[in-house]
């Protein structure tokens, strides 16, 4: 069977399951599947699975098989050589549709995604609700009156809608079990999912909670419900305790506090753990089934992220550039292979133990076998600290420095290089948005066959001085021999906040595309080359044991405590429903416990099979000559003074190729992408009604290298 044979059969079985799954959620609230429902857990309650082994099968374990068979699908892709092909058929769903400054940039496919969640929240709100209503019983506690009766299951089936945003919060996060990167959508764009739906949770979490709170009131019952820790049932209490956390962690999630206050938000958004158990306690095990994939894929993620980083490597050599930017150079194990664009996340503990921070990859692992790069901008207190703690290791004697130690977590790319299958690019970046085109760049440069990539690429960069240049410096070389080169690439300079109308590229690569480079001691045994993530088939392999060992546990340890249906009628006595949730935490800390066992000694594994500890001399070593520039590069363009006209560029860039697939991958500021994303709207000639198909069109690719 061959390889596109299997990739189809995979592909049909995500597509069958996923089909399957939302088409529970669409029947959850109907009658009918009410009744066939109870009957099931009451049949169920009668085997060895209980009614939790079924809620766990039914609503948990699809998604966790959509995840293991999609890591099955990703490492049978990246195996698979494509060659660049025509303009695929999906290109009008993937271009921009809408673009302005409120919504940002969406696509066809994401517009109509977002409406059918809406239809389907109101579908379900409207078949609850009328449900409630034609069944009003009063609440003998409470003793309400019509409307307010009415208002409270109002209320309720808010919370409904907000379980079901909590169903899906998590899934746009997940970064090694991503399901997401099925899709070709990559966690730094996804991440944008994640706050929609968040925003959307705390609206109707908020709706819900404060309706309740507000006919508590007007039927002076308030104080007596809010304290409320109930033995069976919802626990009104812990439901306050959850909404206050959200709110919590919505409020300092805000972009105001955000940005300004990285560190509030960061740990902050840790009280997810809280939030979560509470949730349980408030809604029950069996409501708690129905979000449960997401809370296991990112606990289980989370836990082999953190084992992954845990064998600390170091820096082993750092480059220092006029423009407050440093370049670190860490040891990486040559069976190390990523796609360009990827990014690693690092945490450094000479300056926090919990920051962790994502910066794109530079370099190529098809050029650098044993080396790996990152580009850091210093505009926060955390880079300003690492550059500080460099710059300290710089003026030490060279016999006196040491490595500075940092944990890597990643690195995390695309599944393939479908976005570079384009006959001609148009790389557009704003500031230190250049980084994930570096790799680009250098990826093109190390191919040995051209035709897996464009012949022609023209470079954007936008940036605010011409010191802003050095950011070039490992794609120098490209641009100063054009002749040797494999492919064609034209630089389009624009400083946009300085006017030096008699500076050219060959005046500002002299000026500024100067580095100090420092070197590092890294003999110490403690530190560790990177080695990435585990393969796509053991991380497959670990979440099927961590599900089929979380239900074990969870049926002996229910078989264990709860006493038997026959028994707790005899002691006409009801297990409180906290238990019951205590036993599925247990269940699942105990399936975490035992796949990170494994995952460490699979670690540990490779660390031993691989590379020793790196030393200096097994690190390639750098070119630190600051010889001056003197080729002729009068191809290449600056610009001072002024913003590109994205429109004119295009439809320039149009004329010169002359071919009907461009691609255009534009990675900066939001506005400059939305202005980006607008140009190629009205120069791409394809999707106009009555144009033939082979005619120019524009595929925008936006990429992201900050949260």
């Amino acid at each position: 069977m061959t390889s596109s044979t299997l990739l189809a059969i995979l592909k049909l079985l995500i597509i069958f399951i996923c089909a399957g799954w939302i088409s529970l959620w669409i029947l959850k609230p109907t009658q009918v599947w009410t009744r066939v429902w109870k009957h099931a857990e009451q049949s169920a309650n009668n085997t060895i699975f209980g009614y939790y082994g079924l809620n766990f099968g039914v609503y948990t374990f699809p998604i966790i098989a959509i995840a293991v068979i999609g890591l099955l699908f990703l490492d049978l892709k990246a195996g698979s050589q494509r060659t660049r092909s025509a303009r695929s058929s999906s290109t009008v769903f993937s271009n921009p549709l809408v673009v302005n400054s409120i919504f940002g940039i969406l696509t066809s496919v994401e517009i109509l995604v977002v409406f059918l969640v809406i239809v389907f929240l109101a579908w379900t709100y409207y078949a609850r609700i009328s449900n409630d209503f034609n069944k009003l019983m009063q609440d003998k506690s409470l003793k309400l009156n019509l409307w307010q009766l009415k208002y409270l299951r109002i209320a309720t089936r808010f919370g409904l809608l907000a379980e079901a945003c909590l169903a899906l919060l998590l899934l746009p996060i997940l970064r090694g079990l991503s399901l997401f990167r099925i899709f070709g959508i990559q966690f730094e764009a996804s991440v944008r999912y994640h706050t929609w739906i968040g925003t959307a949770m705390i609206l109707f979490a908020t709706i819900h909670g404060g309706s309740t709170l507000f006919v508590w009131g007007v039927s002076h019952h308030i104080q007596h419900e809010i304290w409320k820790w109930q033995k069976t049932g919802r626990i009104y209490l812990a439901g306050e305790i959850a909404l206050v956390i959200g709110l919590v962690i919505f409020v300092t999630s805000l972009p105001q506090i955000r940005r300004r206050k990285f560190e509030i938000f960061y740990y902050t958004h840790h009280l997810y753990i809280l939030f979560l158990v509470f949730f349980l306690f408030h809604a029950g095990d069996k409501h708690f089934y129905m979000v449960f994939p997401g809370v296991f894929l990112f606990s289980l993620d989370k836990l082999l992220r953190i084992i992954q980083s845990s064998p600390k490597t170091c820096i082993v050599s750092a480059r220092f550039f006029p423009c407050e930017a440093l370049e670190l150079i860490l040891p990486k194990d040559p069976r190390l292979k990523y796609n360009p664009t990827s990014v690693v996340y690092m945490k450094i503990p000479t300056i926090s133990h919990l920051q962790w921070h994502s910066f794109s990859i530079i370099s190529s692992s098809k050029a650098d076998e044993n080396i790996m790069s990152v580009m850091i901008k210093c505009q926060g207190w955390w880079t300003n600290t690492l550059h500080d703690l460099i710059q300290t290791e710089l003026n030490k004697g060279a016999d006196k420095r040491k490595g500075i130690p940092v944990a890597v977590e990643g690195p995390y790319g695309p599944a393939s290089l479908d976005f570079l299958k384009h006959d001609s690019v148009l790389m557009v970046a704003g500031g230190s948005g250049i980084t994930p085109f570096l790799s680009v760049l250098a990826e093109i440069d190390s191919t040995t066959n051209k035709n897996d990539f464009p012949s022609k690429i023209q470079l954007v960069h936008v940036i605010k001085r011409a010191q802003d240049v050095c950011l070039l410096h490992s794609i120098t070389h490209l641009l100063l021999n054009q002749a040797s080169q494999k492919f064609h690439l034209k630089l389009k300079l624009f400083v946009t906040q300085e006017t030096q109308l008699d500076l050219g590229i060959t005046e500002l690569l002299n000026e500024f595309v100067k580095v100090k480079t420092m070197k590092l001691d890294s003999v110490s045994s403690k530190y560790y080359a990177a080695y990435g993530l585990e393969s796509p088939v053991w991380m497959a392999a670990i979440t099927g044991f961590c599900s089929l060992t979380f239900l074990i546990f969870l049926i002996c340890f229910n078989h264990t405590v709860i006493p038997s249906r026959k028994k707790s009628k005899l002691l006409k006595e009801k297990t409180p429903s906290w238990i019951v949730d205590l036993l599925l935490i247990a269940a699942f800390v105990v399936a975490l416990s035992c796949c990170a066992l494994i995952a460490i000694v699979l670690r540990w594994r490779r660390l031993k099979k691989g590379i020793p500890p790196m030393s200096q001399n097994e690190i390639k070593p750098f070119d630190q000559s600051s010889a001056e520039i003197k080729s002729d590069l009068e191809e290449h363009e600056v610009h001072f003074g002024g913003r590109p006209n994205f429109k004119d560029i295009l439809g320039n860039f149009k004329n010169e190729t002359r071919g009907s697939n461009v691609g255009v991958l534009v990675c900066g500021p939001e506005s400059m992408k939305e202005s980006v994303a607008a140009a190629c709207q009205q120069e791409s000639e394809c999707f106009k009604l009555g144009v033939k198909k082979a005619k120019p069109c524009f595929t925008l690719h936006s990429l992201n290298f900050t949260l």
